[in-house]
């Protein structure tokens, strides 16, 4: 069982020293034992269709993260008593090249850590980076047939063929992941999808293939019927190895406005981490949290909830140890 050490912060104050992902050791500073997870930026946004600044996101989150402690009241743990955690530093990227800084990030996250130990913890940036994370941790899991199951999170189901005449932007990551065998859309659930859409069409490559899609107001019924739909499905997953996928602007812009395409009508902050919450049994084995934009952002708040969607995941995890 993995171990972290923090500095105390009743001695050593959350303002002071490096400033790395809620205070997590930096990777190379790691000593002792193997590290279950190296959380690493990718400052990069040149995959979005609307408004840029996702490039922003790692160093904003980085900074609103020294405020996320250790121990889940709600899953009564210390993520740092079962957890090796350790900030790895930001992926290269290529900012005139979306193609070629995915496959420079898969290869930075290739090298990381114990390809057969550690896990990938994927910080953007806009969505076209978790193709890269998906595809090095497919390949970390011993690039399984059928590929890995997906739980994703997002108003857009990001299945989009190409947009402007490019195939790799963030309207398009999971329809790359599925056609190279990287997720099993049998076993890929999209929550929070909402908000008016080009055409009809744009379900079309879901629904073909079999993608469980959960629209928010779908939830939010599901919530007060007490039908329990996502602990469902991830009971039909039977422990499957998973990855995890958290698009910032699945949360309604009124708790989430730092993000660079809003959509109205969704997750309050304290709904989006019983949400996460809920797939407590998933066998996560990669994740990302993605599209958040500072610039966008008021007071720190979206950067802040997306430190704590990481922390909430973590948990998932640790609480599987």
């Amino acid at each position: 069982m993995g171990k972290t050490v923090l500095p105390d912060s009743r001695r050593s104050p959350r303002y002071a020293g490096v400033c790395t992902f809620c205070r997590y050791p930096r990777l190379e500073d790691v000593k002792q034992g193997r590290v279950d997870w190296a959380i690493y930026g990718v400052p990069f946004d040149g995959g979005v269709t609307y408004r840029p600044g996702a490039r922003f996101g790692p160093r904003a989150i980085r900074e609103e993260s020294q405020y996320v402690k250790r121990y889940s009241i709600e899953h009564g743990l210390d993520v740092t008593e079962r957890l090796s955690l350790s900030d790895a530093g930001d992926a290269p990227v290529l900012p005139y090249s979306i193609k070629g800084t995915l496959e420079a990030v898969s290869e930075f996250a290739a090298g990381l850590g114990e390809a057969s130990h550690t896990k990938l913890f994927a910080v953007g940036g806009d969505h076209s980076i978790a193709y890269a994370n998906i595809k090095a941790t497919w390949a970390r899991r011993g690039k399984p047939k059928g590929g890995l199951a997906l739980l994703h999170f997002d108003s857009h189901l990001d299945t989009v063929d190409e947009v402007w005449g490019e195939k790799w932007g963030h309207a398009s990551p999971f329809i790359r992941a599925i056609e190279e065998g990287l997720i099993d859309p049998k076993r890929m659930l999209s929550v929070g999808i909402k908000g008016p859409l080009n055409t009809g069409d744009d379900l079309a490559f879901a629904k073909k293939h079999g993608v469980t899609i959960m629209t928010y107001e779908q939830w939010h019924r599901s919530v007060r019927a007490g039908t329990g739909e996502v602990e469902a499905f991830v009971k039909t997953l039977k422990g499957a190895e998973a990855y995890l996928s958290f698009d910032i602007d699945c949360v309604d812009p009124a708790f989430a406005p730092g993000t660079g395409t809003p959509s109205v009508g969704g997750f309050t902050s304290a709904e989006a981490l019983t949400l996460l919450r809920s797939l407590k049994g998933a066998n996560i084995v990669g994740a990302d949290v993605v599209e958040v934009l500072p610039d966008r952002d008021v007071a720190g708040i979206t950067a802040l909830l997306a430190a704590h969607v990481m922390f909430e995941v973590l948990c998932l995890d640790a609480a599987q140890r």
